[in-house]
């Protein structure tokens, strides 16, 4: 009994992709891509995101604010808000190409072509929206050990650090990045599948075949 076939691995990349998707949208919109606290008063804790600066405080909890304009915004933010966003296009895309083109859906049945140049695409827009998680929780990533290592601040001013949102970013576009690799891989298989057997491979299962009823 074989355990991984082209129809398992085409699942797993849409599960993969999927799961990879949602991780990602979920990053865009938490204000936790960075995180400050200042020795001077522990009780107070800044969490920085994209689209949202927010303050903890023990007393009155998370108090959130957007910020006021995007002009003001540095460039590595602007930069990243762009590129987030056409990454959850793009893993959007890639699930719609997918999903026709799946073993045992009904659309495109009997066109083995069709579904396999949506696989492709599939794979394809994974990867690029993969890419465009990666490259701003990246950059965003550098900025801070940047800023973080700046002699030009005092001491006593507390810097940011990584927030949980880039890992979760960073965990996001790897997946799909790694489903896209997956749906090139059913590809591949399902051409195997496909290939003729040749006249040995041919003789040999026939003279099993006879064997087998003896």
């Amino acid at each position: 009994m074989v355990l991984l076939t082209t129809k398992m691995m085409q699942r797993t990349a849409l599960f993969v992709t999927s799961g990879g998707l949602v991780t990602s949208l979920v990053t865009t919109f938490l204000p936790l891509w960075k995180t400050m606290n200042s020795d001077l008063n522990e009780l107070e804790n800044w969490y920085s995101g994209l689209w949202h600066a927010c303050v903890y405080t023990e007393e009155v909890g998370v108090q959130c604010k957007a910020y006021d304009s995007i002009l003001d915004l540095p460039l590595d933010l602007q930069i990243s808000r762009v590129l987030m966003l056409v990454s959850i296009i793009f893993g959007g895309f890639a699930l719609l190409a997918a999903v026709p083109g799946l073993d045992g859906v009904i659309m495109f049945s009997g066109q083995p072509g069709v579904k396999r140049g949506l696989l492709i695409l599939a794979g394809v827009l994974s990867w690029v929206s993969g890419l465009t998680t990666l490259t701003p929780v990246s950059i965003l990533a550098y900025t801070t050990v940047v800023e973080f290592w700046d002699e030009g601040f005092p001491d006593v001013m507390p810097r940011w650090e990584y927030g949980e949102a880039m890992f979760s970013g960073w965990f996001g576009g790897l997946a799909l990045v790694i489903g896209g690799s997956l749906f090139f891989v059913a590809v591949c298989m399902g051409d195997y599948e496909q290939q003729p057997l040749s006249p040995d491979v041919k003789k040999s299962s026939q003279q099993y075949m006879k064997t087998e009823i003896l």
